[in-house]
């Protein structure tokens, strides 16, 4: 994860991450004041355990942007801090006032800078990463793609490595989603998201893995993502799940292939009404898009809340 990021873990029974309390509490873009004290209970109900309190004018970060049984989803103030460190916190976290839960949590530096692995290194401890940045290129081409990526646009480049990383993580029936790309639009690189082609038979796969309830489909692509025809999102983590936008009507034919367009990209939020308010419509008011660093935090804490293997792009988190 790089000198810079601190990565801890955490045990106790809640330890301020995703709580529930009550509604009261006046909502502000992503985040909400509560108008006066707060109970913060483990469930959803009067009869749930009291695991924390909240003061009034205390500030809370609304998880869900609907209420359950009165009670909303937040994160408070208490959540994971350190000096000179971003704060950090996770969603959802079992707990239970009989059980211990550990709970592994990064922290980054407030201005964080990227420190990408040399190509040389990248080739030899991500040969699979480094053979996806090669498609339709040979390898000089891609090295000299890397090196510029790297220097010009940092920000896009930790995206397009998130992303593939996070693939490279996902196991479908055959191979991953990696394996089904011909090509990178190295021009599409975005701070959130990136073009390329790939194969058809990947829409078969994520179509099966959806079946299986590894995948959910959103309802109208087209409203996110233009002339989409079908879209997929992971629902094995409750954030930074991998989104996968197919456009079957835009085709190509590489090398012997023919190619769909496709549109990779990582969401904040797993429910699609969080990630249309808190993230769509947010990032539209302030003018943003969705941070690789923070992608990057919330994709290695689901991970490692989820026992499988760290998510260790080929970059650091450095001050």
């Amino acid at each position: 994860m790089g000198e810079g990021a601190m990565k801890t873990i955490l045990r106790g029974l809640l330890l301020g991450m995703s709580i529930l309390a009550c509604c009261s509490a006046c909502l502000v873009a992503q985040e909400a004041v509560a108008k006066r004290n707060l109970i913060v209970r483990r469930d959803p109900s009067k009869s749930s355990p009291i695991i924390d309190h909240v003061v009034k004018d205390d500030r809370l970060n609304l998880i869900q942007t609907t209420a359950d049984n009165g009670y909303y989803h937040v994160t408070t103030e208490h959540d994971v801090s350190a000096d000179g460190y971003r704060d950090a916190g996770f969603f959802p976290v079992k707990v239970s006032p009989k059980v211990l839960a550990d709970l592994s949590v990064m922290l980054v530096p407030q201005n964080p800078t990227f420190q990408f692995d040399p190509w040389d290194v990248l080739v030899s401890n991500h040969p699979r990463i480094a053979q996806f940045l090669s498609l339709t290129n040979s390898v000089p081409d891609a090295a000299r793609n890397y090196a510029t990526g790297v220097e010009d646009h940092p920000t896009e480049t930790a995206c397009l490595l998130n992303l593939a990383t996070a693939m490279s993580q996902i196991f479908l029936a055959n191979g991953t989603p990696l394996d089904y790309f011909r090509s990178i639009e190295w021009a599409t690189l975005a701070p959130d998201r990136f073009f390329g082609y790939a194969i058809p038979g990947l829409v078969t796969e994520i179509k099966a893995a959806a079946s299986k309830g590894l995948f959910a489909p959103e309802i109208d692509p087209s409203f996110f993502h233009g002339d989409a025809t079908s879209s997929f999102k992971e629902v094995r983590f409750g954030e930074a799940n991998v989104q996968l936008t197919f456009h079957e009507n835009d085709k190509q034919t590489i090398g012997s292939d023919s190619c769909i367009r496709v549109e990779p990209d990582i969401d904040y939020y797993k429910d699609l009404a969080a990630h249309a308010l808190l993230e769509v419509l947010s990032n539209k008011i302030t003018n943003s898009l969705t941070h690789p660093t923070q992608v990057y935090v919330l994709r290695w804490i689901a991970g490692k809340q989820a026992g499988l293997p760290e998510f260790d792009p080929p970059y650091k988190l450095v001050e």
